[in-house]
């Protein structure tokens, strides 16, 4: 039976991952062996941060709607409340957007939550 050597898949492989390695400090963007290891976690840390991005986000547009209803008496808890009362669907992202930019805009909802509380 023949030998096989499988030279030219392997080094495509491995120019592969050497290519994804670029930038790396040290020898991780030189040796096959290093570089493969530390692209492996880099996706790994990729995969992860993919999700966490989401829920970093989310906490994000929290905090700045909170901060936006105290400036009108309200905290979070209640205005989100109030907002479901009153039947107005509109997400986090929009809401905080509202708080930052658009302060009128901003109050009519938080008076609206504020009387549908009552």
């Amino acid at each position: 039976m023949a030998r096989v050597k499988g030279g030219i898949v392997t080094r495509n492989r491995r120019k592969r991952v050497l290519k994804l390695a670029k930038g790396y400090f040290g020898s991780k963007h030189i040796l096959y062996r290093t570089a493969n290891e530390q692209v492996m976690r880099s996706l790994r840390y990729a995969y992860r941060d993919r999700k966490q991005l989401k829920r970093e986000m989310r906490k994000l547009w929290i905090a700045r709607i909170n901060a936006g209803a105290r400036v009108h008496d309200l905290s979070y808890s209640k205005l989100i409340h109030g907002l479901k009362l009153a039947n107005v669907v509109i997400n986090r992202k929009s809401l905080s957007e509202l708080a930052i930019h658009d302060a009128a805009a901003f109050a009519a909802i938080c008076e609206l939550a504020k009387a549908n509380l009552k």
